[in-house]
């Protein structure tokens, strides 16, 4: 996911449930306005052996598990949205699972968020077919809620991308355009520092304490069996780690821990 400066194209969508409103929430203290969603800021990627990787990367705004060497049609996760810690500036984070992205222009995804302005944490839920605009599920998102996503590939340049918060008992059904032909070259379960202060750099990362990602999958298969499996760390701008991401469980489980802003 990445946040960035202005809507760059249309997009047909269809929304199935509570309207939908454009995110344009200014990053204050960034001087512009920012969308969560877009692929990947790759540092490196090298070839891993062991736990079942084919891939170890680097990237500045995305950790996380992708498979990134196959045709990818569907890509499904659940998470408890975490609390964010919010002391001082303002700071972003983003939970989602999407298609496409790491080797392509365009990434198709759904997730949540908690956004620190100043000592206040807000939470909201979205849906993205970058390079379209994000646009904001008005319904209620509190630390500690349960989410499970799903985005499929329907055909030609459709996809439905599926979200739902169990606990306070809403979903969402999301059928949309992208607006060209995807490449569905990548699955991924992501946490995300998006994009951009004014020189273009990754905004500082929430303090979200640990997130727990399960039944993470990719074509309906556990993501630790997709094709190319690659392991994604975040760092920052001198190759620090800003969360780290332990090994997957069971092919499907892992989780991040906070570590650093920026």
């Amino acid at each position: 996911m990445l946040r960035r400066w202005c809507i760059v194209s249309a997009m047909v969508a269809l929304t199935i449930g509570t309207a939908l409103t454009a995110t344009s929430a200014s990053a204050a203290g960034y001087g512009g306005y920012f969308s969560p969603g877009g692929p990947i800021h790759l540092v490196s990627s090298n070839a891993a052996h062991g736990h079942g990787l084919s891939f170890q990367a680097e990237s500045t705004n995305w950790s996380g598990y992708a498979g990134t060497t196959g045709t990818y049609k569907s890509v499904s996760a659940s998470w408890v949205q975490p609390a964010g810690t919010c002391s001082r500036g303002d700071q972003y984070a983003a939970f989602w699972v999407g298609i496409d992205g790491y080797s392509s222009d365009t990434v198709e995804q759904t997730g949540s968020e908690v956004d620190c302005v100043g000592r206040t944490a807000e939470y909201y839920a979205w849906y993205e077919m970058y390079p379209g605009p994000s646009e904001n599920y008005s319904n209620t998102v509190r630390a500690g809620d349960h989410f499970t996503a799903t985005v499929t590939y329907l055909s030609g340049e459709a996809f439905s991308l599926y979200i739902a918060d169990t606990t306070q008992g809403w979903s969402h059904t999301t059928d949309a355009s992208l607006g060209s032909t995807p490449s569905l070259s990548s699955a991924e379960a992501i946490v995300e520092a998006p994009c951009c202060t004014a020189g273009g750099g990754i905004l500082p990362l929430t303090d979200f304490g640990t997130v727990s990602f399960t039944g993470s999958t990719a074509n309906g298969s556990a993501i630790g069996s997709a094709g190319g499996l690659t392991e994604i760390i975040m760092v920052d701008s001198a190759g620090r780690d800003k969360d780290s991401i332990s090994a997957l469980s069971g092919g499907e489980n892992w989780s991040a821990t906070w570590l650093r802003s920026s």
